[in-house]
């Protein structure tokens, strides 16, 4: 096995900042070629330097001979889900199978242990035409060496923009008579304060709302000045979110969707949640949201040549119909992954 120098990615760190960014990148084109999303280092730099106060964020960077050949990272949340940390572990393709993956595993481990975090969540990914399982995969046979198990298999599909507003038309009118009840409202920009702490009690239940397989998760915080921390950090990074709820007739947010574009990525837009309140279901809400967020964007920003890259896990019915309806084709294929360690003495 050869000796790797592991070193921390530090606020003041320009040149590891930018290192830790390319062998991800390298790593992730590796396994999915155009369909890889990895962070761009403009992104990754605001993380690195400016507090938040819902995640805390680790980078490790692995050194051999003086190059960077591996990248870790780790993330702890510091208002919910308090037993659990989200690692990540990237290895160039030509140093593989060298033991460094597991040398960067076993000191992220190290850190969630420092935390006193016994619920590890991973992720693998490989090409869509691979097994569903991922079995025979790379990632799939470090993790599982590791102790990692397989929680649920998730998708990644993208559309590509502008889609033919023809197209969203139809959908739209197609799904309007059946929430005639409820009113449609998109923006761009920082969530309005009054609608902010309706999205925060509905967005911080799409860890548990959707499907987990095998993984256990929790609730996510949803304090109001946290997220406004959040906002700021991602204004900061170039992203651009755009945004849409239903409001029911009293004017609670009932549902919402959201579309993040960044700015030092020219490729993708990225289709973070979706999601429509249990008591609210049934009304075609979760296509009326998305389409709706997507015609806006459209109508305000010049989407040619870019995606939108969104997941879902293979068992959502319900979601992948919407997506597929809009348009969307699969690309690629992931795994939720997950191990429970016993706790420090």
């Amino acid at each position: 096995m050869s000796e790797l120098e592991i070193v921390e990615v530090g606020p003041a760190d320009d040149a590891p900042i930018a290192a830790w960014a390319q062998v991800v990148a390298a790593s992730l084109h590796h396994e999915l070629g155009e369909h890889a999303t990895p962070w761009a280092a403009e992104e990754l730099a605001v993380v690195v330097r400016e507090p938040d106060r819902l995640r805390r964020d680790s980078f490790l960077l692995g050194m051999l001979d003086g190059e960077p050949v591996a990248a870790g990272w780790l993330a702890v949340r510091l208002l919910d889900n308090l037993d659990g940390a989200q690692l990540d572990v990237h290895v160039l393709p030509a140093h593989r199978r060298r033991g460094l993956g597991s040398q960067v595993l076993d000191r992220l481990e190290e850190l969630a242990a420092a935390e006193g975090r016994t619920r590890l969540d991973a992720r693998a990914q490989w090409p869509y035409d691979g097994p569903a399982d991922g079995a025979g995969t790379a990632g799939m046979a470090f993790a599982a060496r590791r102790g990692y198990e397989f929680g649920i298999g998730e998708v990644q599909r993208e559309l590509p923009l502008p889609a033919p507003d023809d197209r969203l038309a139809a959908l739209a009118a197609d799904a309007a008579p059946h929430h005639a009840a409820y009113r449609i409202v998109s923006w761009t920009g920082p969530i309005p304060d009054d609608l902010v702490a309706g999205w925060l009690a509905v967005s911080s239940t799409l860890m548990t709302e959707a499907p987990a397989g095998e993984a256990t998760r929790e609730d996510e915080s949803a304090d109001v000045a946290a997220y406004r921390t959040a906002e700021a950090l991602q204004a900061g990074q170039g992203r651009r979110p755009w945004h849409t709820v239903a409001l029911d007739a009293a004017g609670e947010v009932v549902g919402y969707t959201q579309l993040m574009v960044p700015d030092h990525e020219p490729v993708f837009v990225h289709q973070w949640g979706t999601l429509v309140r249990r008591d609210h279901r049934g009304h075609r809400l979760g296509l009326a949201l998305k389409v709706a967020n997507l015609r806006a964007l459209q109508a305000g920003l010049d989407t040619d040549g870019r995606r939108v890259v969104t997941w879902n896990a293979e068992v959502n019915g319900p979601m992948i119909a919407v997506n597929e309806a809009m348009g969307f084709v699969a690309t690629a294929r992931s795994a939720e992954l997950q191990k429970i360690v016993a706790p420090r003495p």
